[in-house]
């Protein structure tokens, strides 16, 4: 059996959607697909490991990283910066290993023009009232600010025609087969198959 070059996935969703669990979830039960680590500037929440969560950085060090080119994308939400790191990203794909990139629509398109190979998924909860009781059950934030994400969700929702792939996460574990059927599919194509069985097809073809 012969290496293969892993694939990159953009994987987005609005908050409340059900991303993180869906991706934790898939990793777990397929634990060859990895998550991109990103950069960011925002504070270390409680029960975050930096380096497994995120690599935190202060904003003069990711001023520095933006200088150098080291980033594939970048963005700032609510005040903070995000961005992924290129080399880290494509010696993960070099070793064979398909990798997410859980990244906002702005990112995702950033990635894109650098990336075209990249496959993108976007998460989707089954209607506005779901996505508005998720966001309530967190029972962080006050109205206001649910308000204004439930304004920034729909705005982020309108770019669902610019990926590959639509999960609904109505029932959580019809969404996991669903991602889990792309990530299988995508192997089954016959590039990826070429590169995996070269000896296996030479063989069948002598």
């Amino acid at each position: 059996m012969n290496h293969s070059t892993g694939t990159l996935y953009i994987v987005a969703a609005p908050s409340g959607a059900g991303k993180t669990s869906l991706v934790k979830a898939l990793i777990d039960a397929q634990p060859s697909i990895r998550v991109s680590v990103s950069h960011t500037t925002r504070a270390m929440r409680p029960g975050e490991v930096d380096g497994v969560n995120y690599h935190f950085v202060d904003r003069a060090e990711f001023l520095r990283m933006i200088e150098h080119g080291d980033f594939l994308e970048q963005a700032e939400v609510f005040g903070n910066l995000y961005g992924t790191s290129q080399s880290t990203l494509q010696q993960t794909l070099d070793d064979g290993h398909d990798l997410i990139l859980e990244i906002d629509w702005q990112g995702a398109q950033q990635v894109r023009k650098l990336i075209p190979s990249a496959r993108s998924i976007y998460i989707l909860p089954p209607s506005q009232q779901s996505l508005r009781h998720r966001l309530n059950n967190r029972g962080q934030d006050s109205d206001e600010i649910i308000d204004g994400r439930m304004k920034e969700a729909v705005s982020e929702m309108s770019h669902y025609v610019e990926y590959d792939f639509l999960v609904i996460n109505d029932d959580f574990a019809t969404a996991l087969e669903d991602l889990k059927a792309i990530f299988r599919a995508n192997r089954l194509q016959q590039k990826q198959q070429q590169e995996r069985h070269s000896s296996l097809l030479a063989s069948l073809l002598a």
